[in-house]
């Protein structure tokens, strides 16, 4: 049996955003060869190969992977470990890298992550920040929203906050500094547990040189 004759290898990657293109690069590097990319395109067939490119929402992609609705996919590492959910990770990328981590007001007397005992930290990630409060035996309400959690201090939501950064200018520009990183993250390229037959041929023929 080969991948033309059986369902097609689903793969998904990020629709917009910064790892859109760099997955598409690793992908390429593997010898697969896509249609060409349509601006509104949603779903891109393989050339050399029973396999579909499907683009879809950052987030969706670690659900979308352990429920077998695709085979595999490209996420950032920090994504999957605050959804936390069933999948394998095949390789890390070396691309995309970022940082997760506690940042407060400077005007704020807090040097250590300990200080923030009794504190409000405003977090997209609340899994990822409870796991570290958890595991440092810290003390702190979780404020959970989305968007641009950096202004939450000014706006009074919170005395800190847990975010992803790349470079550090987004907190500098809001009058934050960094306290703490917690978790460091880059792409990784992630596997469903699902078994099927045409998953293994896919990893035989394009996988087994990477791992």
């Amino acid at each position: 049996m080969s991948l033309a004759e059986d369902m097609p290898i689903r793969i998904a990657i990020q629709s917009s955003g910064r790892l859109k293109e760099p997955s598409l690069d690793f992908l390429r590097s593997l010898g697969l060869k896509f249609t060409q990319n349509e601006a509104r395109a949603f779903v891109l067939s393989c050339r050399n190969g029973n396999i579909e490119l499907v683009f879809v929402r950052h987030s969706d992609i670690p659900g979308y992977v352990a429920g077998g609705t695709v085979d595999f996919g490209i996420v950032g590492k920090n994504l999957a470990h605050e959804r936390d959910l069933p999948v394998r990770v095949v390789k890390e990328l070396g691309f995309g890298q970022c940082r997760l981590v506690l940042a407060v007001p400077n005007n704020l007397n807090i040097k250590a992550a300990a200080d923030l005992n009794g504190r409000r930290i405003a977090t997209s990630y609340p899994n990822s920040l409870n796991k570290f409060l958890e595991a440092s035996q810290i003390t702190a309400s979780v404020v959970e929203i989305s968007g641009s959690v950096e202004v939450a201090p000014s706006l009074g939501l919170a005395d800190a906050i847990c975010d992803i950064t790349q470079s550090g200018n987004t907190l500098k520009a809001n009058g934050l500094r960094e306290l703490r990183t917690i978790f460091r993250s880059e792409a990784i390229f992630i596997e469903s547990l699902i078994a099927s037959e045409r998953k293994s041929i896919f990893n035989e023929r394009f996988m087994e040189a990477i791992v």
